[in-house]
């Protein structure tokens, strides 16, 4: 019992138990954001693979491998929790989520540390079996993650028509913004219902308009009546290819429910509606990311809509059918929004 329980086995199951739970996020997140370019999707396994790699050194070599975790441990933790008290506010339960896969690298590095004068005389056959527990249980739950995104995406419906879209939901039909400055990424909510407001454009309006709009202040923040007054989708020209200076009042953005209900699986509309709450939505098939509403060879994979949530944050939709909010000052490459007008307009 005391061997199985000896410095270096704890430490190397607490290595593969990081290394499985970056391996967990690293896969999710590949197919949830990152399937869209070639070779994009390796940045999401980098944190699993830099993760086995330590632990292979460690291995090999304890103490350089346990001083390098102790290192790697600290900066990296300070890091993660400097970076959520600036962008989400420090909580305990953030302090404890990221203590698993940061912090604990800490331990394991003075686990290693203290069984270095042991693994010099650990025979050849446990050594290999160290490594190669290591490396096969991440990669068996890696590959047990995949199987279903995996034939997921690869029956994803694109015909290759990225261009102005009429789509028939449940209980709505509207016309959709063609790819180009109507359908676009990389834009705070803020941004978006400011459009119009001199001096016409996005510049300087991501953080509101007294640049105080975030998790603690409302001060400046975009309003629902900005968003009806001076929102980008007003100044689209009719073609949905060009932003003009001056209001063209043809295209506008859609609400929540509106693109809840205009959800698609295969082509199909998904059978969604929002139910007012936050989480997955009601739907009669699981909506992907597919055409006529998404581009699945692009980065959006959220879209922001025209309601309020509160003085700070704001309404976005996820292609798998789920609405959540967001601070309305804050932006991402992943998250975006699509212009609407009514058929025959």
């Amino acid at each position: 019992m005391k061997r199985i329980f000896s410095e270096g086995n704890v430490a190397l199951f607490l290595c593969i138990g990081v290394t499985g739970l970056w391996t967990f996020w690293g896969v999710s997140e590949l197919f949830h954001e990152g399937w869209y370019a070639p070779f994009e999707w390796l940045f999401y396994l980098l944190p699993a693979l830099g993760s086995l790699v330590m632990t292979l050194i460690a291995l090999t070599y304890p103490r350089l491998g346990g001083w390098l975790l102790i290192g790697m441990g600290v900066v990296f933790y300070g890091w993660a929790l400097a970076n959520i008290a600036t962008r989400f506010g420090l909580s305990l339960i953030s302090v404890l989520a990221w203590f698993p896969v940061s912090g604990l690298l800490v331990v394991i590095g003075i686990l290693f540390l203290r069984w270095a004068p042991q693994a010099k005389t650990e025979p050849r056959p446990t050594r290999r079996l160290r490594y190669l527990l290591a490396a096969g249980i991440p990669l068996l739950i890696g590959v047990g993650i995949a199987i279903e995104p995996a034939i997921r995406v690869a029956n994803r419906v694109d015909d290759g028509n990225y261009g102005a879209r009429q789509i028939a939901g449940n209980g709505v039909t509207l016309i959709w913004a063609p790819a180009g400055p109507g359908w676009a990424a990389s834009v705070t909510w803020n941004e978006l219902a400011l459009y119009g407001l001199p001096p016409v454009g996005f510049a300087g309006k991501a953080d509101g308009l007294a640049g105080g709009c975030d998790r603690t202040s409302s001060a400046g923040c975009a309003t629902a009546q900005d968003m009806q007054r001076y929102n980008a989708c007003l100044y689209l020209s009719a073609d949905g290819l060009r932003l003009e200076t001056t209001a063209q009042n043809v295209w506008r953005l859609p609400t929540t429910d509106e693109v809840v209900r205009s959800l698609v699986y295969h082509g199909e509309q998904a059978g969604c509606a929002w139910n007012g709450q936050l989480g997955a939505q009601p739907c009669a098939s699981r909506p992907d990311k597919e055409t006529p509403l998404w581009n699945p060879r692009a980065p959006i994979i959220y879209l922001w809509t025209a309601d309020e949530a509160s003085a700070q944050e704001a309404y976005y939709v996820i292609y798998h059918g789920a609405v959540e909010t967001d601070v309305k000052s804050f932006g991402l490459g992943s998250r975006g929004f699509r212009c609407v007008h009514e058929v025959g307009r």
